[in-house]
């Protein structure tokens, strides 16, 4: 090996690259400036050798295989990193180009960091999750999740052949978020965080911000774009702002979309529309409001175990029929109201619960965190970026699909300390009483 290669190589690091067992890996992937010209560093487990083509000049350079699992570095002339590819070439002789994922900069600016932080950052959707993005010309999908405790977190989908070491993830300095931008993941593709958590144990996640999920049993996140429904209901949008609701009645008609119409096998948003706006007219009620139409996996409470907050159920389509459906409504004036479960979340193993193999989302002391009658569990509501993952919730429901309000389902278990709990089975607040005053605070500020 090259003398200069060889002293600007971190062994350590490396290592914990090729065993996927490394936070920081933009520190070691990608291109670095050095005084010895531009190292470029490269893991690809399968290939059989790899090349750096500079797209400017078309000039390549064989990088040399630095650990036999797979990493990859050479070292390119000058001290200014210009725009390259990789040649793959993978055992059969077949010859890919391929993008560096790992020379994207970070899409997280400091008021970014600092507002998901304090818990204020309420579209902070636009940047956790999965976006259909162009980078530098690019086209890819950038993933960013929230796991302050996971060792190691990577993107796996049908992109990557579900391989965790292929894109691994870099820690965004201590906010505890990980970030990639995929360069050959499309809208459409399925895919699950993969965690290393304490214990070396490996589990797979689904995306707290998904904006859309596989039909339940299966549970993977899909990359999806919420951007291409055209909107018709600009004049309802205008009524509801000039509308008076402290004095206007309201009647409300509660419905489960999947048991509104029992002659129907199969619930779509759309085709359900026009039967319940016509029942609805008929009856005189002036809003709908849905039960839960945020992906959950148990049938067994109609959709208020969830396991997506973003996501609408796939059960009855896909987010631009929920789009048509609420847009069809409004289009027969009649509002939409959505039961909105903030006070648990279901313990799926794919969903929240435990998520970085911490209580991250839930609290850690199970007189606080278990709900006693469901086994749900509850909301850590003094965690900063869990309100605000709730609060930019409201937010996403209002802005990117028209609802025209929310329905606080089970608020007595938030608001109540004992909540179905004996004497010693629950913890009392700093004044002693059983007021959960941390959710009094979360519901006034959603207020």
């Amino acid at each position: 090996m090259d003398e200069i290669l060889y002293d600007l190589c971190d062994w350590g690091a490396i290592e914990g690259i090729v065993y996927a067992d490394y936070k920081d890996v933009f520190d070691i992937l990608g291109p670095h400036v050095t005084k010895d010209g531009v190292l470029v560093n490269a893991y690809f487990p399968d290939a059989k050798s790899v090349t750096v083509k500079l797209n400017a000049t078309g000039r390549e350079y064989e990088m040399e295989l630095v650990d036999e699992l797979g990493f990859y570095a050479t070292i390119l002339p000058g001290k200014r990193v210009l725009k390259y590819t990789f040649i793959v070439e993978d055992n059969e002789g077949n010859k890919t180009k391929v993008e560096d994922k790992y020379a994207i900069k970070s899409q997280f600016s400091e008021n970014d960091l600092k507002r998901f932080e304090n818990g204020i950052h309420y579209d902070v959707y636009k940047k956790l999750g999965a976006h259909p993005a162009v980078v530098g010309g690019i086209e890819g999908t950038y993933f960013a999740v929230w796991a302050p405790s996971a060792l190691r977190v990577s993107v796996v989908g049908t992109f990557n052949d579900w391989d965790g070491r292929t894109c691994q993830m870099g820690a965004v300095g201590d906010s505890g978020i990980f970030e990639l931008f995929i360069p050959n993941a499309k809208r459409g593709d399925m895919y699950k965080y993969e965690m290393k958590i304490k214990g070396n144990k490996i589990i797979q996640k689904a995306d707290p911000y998904g904006y859309m999920s596989e039909v339940m049993p299966q549970d993977a996140s899909i990359v999806c774009d919420l951007e291409g429904f055209s909107w018709s209901d600009e004049n309802w949008i205008t009524k509801r702002k000039n509308t008076n609701q402290d004095v206007n009645p309201m009647s409300i008609y509660e419905v489960h979309l999947g048991s509104f119409d029992a002659t129907i096998e199969k619930v779509n948003y759309r085709t359900i529309a026009p039967k319940i706006a016509e029942y609805v007219q008929n009856m005189g009620y002036t809003h709908i409001e849905l039960m839960p139409i945020t992906e959950y996996k148990d049938e067994d409470l109609d959709g208020y175990k969830v396991t997506g907050y973003y996501a609408p159920t796939s059960r009855y389509g896909t987010p631009e029929d929920l789009m048509y459906f609420i847009d069809y409504m409004h289009s027969k004036n009649i509002g939409v109201i959505m039961d909105w479960v903030v006070a648990y979340f279901a313990a799926d193993d794919v969903a929240l619960a435990n998520f970085d193999g911490s209580c991250l989302y839930e609290h850690l002391d199970p007189r606080q965190g278990i709900h006693p009658e469901l086994g749900t569990h509850l909301f850590n509501y003094n965690r900063p970026q869990v309100s605000n993952f709730l609060l930019a919730n409201a937010f996403y429901w209002f802005d990117v699909y028209h609802m025209d309000g929310l329905r606080i389902n089970d608020v007595a278990s938030m608001l109540y300390l004992d909540y179905g709990r004996e004497m010693g089975e629950w913890h009392p607040n700093s004044y002693g009483g059983n007021i959960n005053l941390e959710a009094v605070a979360f519901i006034k500020k959603c207020n």
